[in-house]
């Protein structure tokens, strides 16, 4: 009879792959390693160039690193234009987003018009794919049906899905940039109907709505939405759209595309890497911290009394321990996140004289004394911003958006952003992405089975 494999076992393997996975973290300074590719000021390592995006949140003077108010530019163009210019016009701007991450350029308005067009022929998903791949298989995390879902195009691509040549990838980013919205919708009401035994809402396209009007409009029982709303989640889908070639997504999706790798399993690994809570799932953390806030808080317009709960979280006397103020810091913005600005501002006029009013003003307080009480309590010197995570997860709320569809709806943007990495990366990058590891083990003599 063979030996079971017990639960002390498995104990003991755990304690043995601990062991033997220790590193000395005085080695890292050793030998000069940079992690997370970050070197020991906070800049990153340069590991490619780019036309897509430049995030910009200080300048190096003299080898002195100097904050500035952030800057958010796609293909040159700031985003706070781009936004206005939508805004100003009286029209959605993430598809005019899309196009110009993809293309280079702005498109008039007749080429604006036949890409719209072009994405709402694309958004119906294939025949059977709701039942067989969605329904059959459903999954609590809708991050992680989005990137199985994603997987399970390629078998329904009637195309050579292996062809890497820019306009079949073209046609596969196009198609996918409208079908995730429809992914993400269907993916959450077949969770609610299996997992919450909530009603099961699938409602038939309509090919005149933009992409914020379509979430909306799949998502609600009534299909109700006002103007206001889908240009809220319009501007939040623009903000989302790209963030620069190093964030961790995107990254990720470069390095699978430099090995040669088809487009449906770049994009889901990409959905992958947005997953994990300090990327694309930072804005849930946000989310549980206010309701921590406003359950600890008697007060919440007595800068006073938030002032000490944040104490109390900087000194991880509070909330999960963590000693992080979530929402707070970004990699690179130091004086301010374009994106966090440009969405309080209208998050705020949207909820001006509503009950969330209130919530916001709250989140507005713990954003002006944080950085001011890191300094106090650790002596952090460094400019600490908001980064747009810190308002996304309430406007999201504001517009009755799931908690659980939070990091998709960053998804579901950024997946013009990751496309556009893509194609670069195959037309300029050119060798596999391989960075080198330090090894540590010393060579060791092999022991014959029976005498270990």
């Amino acid at each position: 009879m063979s030996k079971v494999f017990s639960n002390a076992d498995m104990q003991n393997l755990c304690d043995n792959l601990k062991e033997y996975s220790k590193i000395d973290q005085n080695l890292y300074t050793r030998f000069h390693i940079k992690r997370g590719l970050r070197r020991s000021d906070g800049t990153g390592v340069l590991a490619g160039i780019t036309n897509i995006c430049n995030v910009h949140g200080y300048v190096v003077n003299e080898g002195e690193k100097e904050s500035i108010p952030g800057e958010l530019f796609y293909r040159g163009y700031n985003i706070y234009d781009l936004v206005k210019g939508a805004e100003k016009e009286k029209r959605y701007g993430y598809e005019e987003t899309v196009y110009l991450l993809l293309f280079g350029k702005l498109p008039t308005a007749d080429e604006l018009e036949a890409f719209n067009h072009y994405l709402s022929m694309h958004r119906e998903l294939p025949s059977g794919f709701v039942v067989d791949m969605m329904m059959k298989a459903p999954s609590r995390n809708i991050m992680n049906k989005l990137a199985r879902s994603i997987l399970s195009l390629y078998s329904y691509n009637e195309a050579d899905c292996e062809d890497t040549s820019i306009e079949s990838e073209l046609r596969t980013a196009i198609s996918l940039i409208a079908k995730l919205p429809i992914l993400m919708v269907n993916a959450y009401q077949v969770k609610r109907r299996h997992f919450d035994n909530q009603s099961l809402f699938m409602h038939p396209l309509r090919p005149d709505e933009k992409t914020a009007e379509t979430i909306l409009s799949m998502l609600r029982p009534d299909r109700a939405y006002s103007p206001e709303e889908a240009q809220l989640l319009d501007t939040l889908l623009m903000l989302h759209a790209e963030h620069g070639g190093g964030n961790n997504s995107t990254f990720t999706c470069r390095v699978l595309t430099s090995s040669g790798t088809d487009a449906y399993s770049a994009y889901s690994s990409a959905v992958c890497a947005l997953k994990g809570p300090k990327h694309g799932g930072a804005n849930i953390k946000v989310s549980a911290q206010l309701e921590d806030f406003k359950a600890n808080i008697q007060h919440w317009d007595n800068e006073g009394e938030v002032a000490d709960y944040i104490r109390k979280i900087l000194r991880r006397e509070a909330g999960d321990r963590s000693g992080l103020v979530y929402g707070m810091g970004h990699a690179v913005y130091t004086l301010s996140d374009p994106r966090a600005v440009i969405l309080k501002k209208k998050a705020f006029q949207l909820a001006k004289g509503k009950e969330i009013e209130k919530e916001f003003l709250l989140l507005d307080t713990i954003e002006r004394l944080t950085p001011i009480l890191m300094k106090e309590e650790r002596g952090i010197e460094k400019a600490v911003c908001a980064n747009v995570d810190m308002y996304s997860g309430l406007v999201y709320r504001m517009l009755e958006i799931p908690q659980d569809l939070y990091t998709p709806l960053f998804a579901v943007s950024r997946m013009a952003g990751w496309s556009a990495h893509r194609m670069e990366e195959l037309m300029t990058g050119g060798r596999i992405i391989r960075p080198a590891y330090k090894a540590l083990p010393k060579q060791q003599t092999y022991i014959p089975i029976a005498e270990r």
